[in-house]
C-alpha cells in the first residue's frame, strides 16, 4: 500500500516550443527560414511579417476549441495523400456514416 501513487496530469498536452504551441510556432519558424533564404532584409522582413500574421490567425482560430483542432481541420479539409491517409478512419470525403 506504500507504492508510489503519482498520476500525471498532463498526458495529452500539445507539443510546445517555449511558451507557444508547436502548430502556432511553425509558421513563424518557417517564415524565418524562408526570409533567410531570400538574402535581403526586405524579403526577410516581409516573410517574418507574413509568418507572424499566419501564426496570429491560427492562434485566434484555435481559441476556445479542442486542443487538436488543427489536426481535425487538416483531416477534413486537406487533400488525402499516402502520407496523410489513415487506415482506421474513413476517408474525409464521406460525411455521413450509416450504421
Amino acid at each position: 500500500m506504500q507504492a508510489d501513487t503519482y498520476i500525471p496530469r498532463r498526458l495529452d498536452d500539445q507539443w510546445k516550443i517555449g511558451l507557444w504551441d508547436f502548430d502556432v510556432a511553425v509558421p513563424v519558424l518557417l517564415s524565418i527560414f524562408v526570409g533567410y533564404l531570400a538574402s535581403s532584409k526586405l524579403g526577410f522582413f516581409l516573410a517574418v511579417c507574413a509568418g507572424v500574421a499566419v501564426s496570429r490567425w491560427l492562434s485566434r482560430k484555435k481559441a476556445d476549441k479542442h486542443p487538436a483542432f488543427v489536426l481535425h481541420w487538416a483531416y477534413w479539409y486537406l487533400p488525402v495523400t499516402p502520407l496523410t491517409s489513415m487506415r482506421s478512419t474513413p476517408p474525409s470525403h464521406i460525411r455521413k456514416m450509416v450504421g
